[in-house]
């Protein structure tokens, strides 16, 4: 299971679950050794079938580590949470003081806008998330981000995977961007600005923070304290953090990229 440079393949049909959670550090200068602390772990044991891939990224500010690890459900994850978890963490902990964990977030990607077009190699990730009012909002969300950018690209985006999570309270979007100054020079403008017009609009949909700081350092066995990460404390990142991407692992190939969504 070597560690690679590429981005995740998002689209890929087996990956029935998404894992997303940030690790907060105490000094930025500590983030590359908490992201490998993560990968050497997954490196060196035995690893589940049901554990497709995993990416760390580096958040721009220098705060936080945001993990993103692809499963094929979400019992063998809780399984390998309840056995493995605890000692694995603990050995991180020791190694590297003051890591902060609010707990993860569990998704569902649920669709998909990849331009046509000569495949790119993403440079850059974005994750706007908004707070849902149920499952009914969030896919009227996605289905709003996809149609309108299906209809109206914005340059150097390269792909947004719309991921729904499990209680109907969330919505992450993961956009992948040709470079931090394609991002940049999109923002509040053009199709960029339209997208968010018509986003504001919905109904049950609201911007809420995308990495929140936790009451407390210490949670279940499991890391998913109750509740969504708003709920359970106060923003630490940009309403929009902004990352590149340290590593990724991969332990299962996909079959085909895309074959099973929109």
């Amino acid at each position: 299971m070597p560690r690679t440079t590429d981005f995740p393949d998002a689209r890929r049909g087996d990956a029935a679950t998404v894992l997303v959670s940030p690790w907060l550090v105490p000094a930025a200068a500590l983030q590359r050794a908490a992201a490998d602390s993560v990968l050497a772990e997954w490196e060196h044991r035995k690893r589940p079938d049901a554990m497709l891939a995993l990416t760390t990224f580096l958040s721009t500010d220098g705060s936080h580590v945001l993990n993103y690890a692809q499963w094929t459900d979400d019992d063998a994850h809780r399984e390998w949470a309840r056995t493995v978890r605890p000692a694995a963490v603990g050995r991180i902990d020791a190694a590297i003081t003051g890591i902060r964990r609010p707990g993860l977030t569990r998704y569902r990607r649920h669709r998909s806008h990849v331009p046509e077009g000569p495949g790119r190699r993403p440079a850059f990730l974005v994750t706007p998330a908004f707070a849902t009012a149920g499952p009914d909002a969030q896919r009227a969300l996605a289905d709003t981000v996809v149609g309108t950018l299906d209809r109206e690209p914005v340059p150097g985006l390269l792909g947004v995977h719309v991921h729904l999570s499990q209680d109907g309270a969330r919505v992450l979007l993961y956009q992948e961007w040709a470079g931090a100054s394609a991002w940049r020079e999109s923002t509040g403008h053009g199709a960029s600005a339209r997208l968010r017009a018509t986003i504001e609009a919905l109904e049950g949909v609201s911007p809420t923070p995308a990495v929140c700081v936790a009451p407390t350092s210490a949670g279940p066995s499991t890391g998913e304290p109750p509740g969504v990460p708003e709920a359970r404390g106060l923003p630490v990142a940009p309403d929009v953090p902004q990352y590149r991407l340290h590593a990724s692992l991969l332990n299962i190939p996909a079959a085909a990229a895309g074959d099973s969504f929109p």
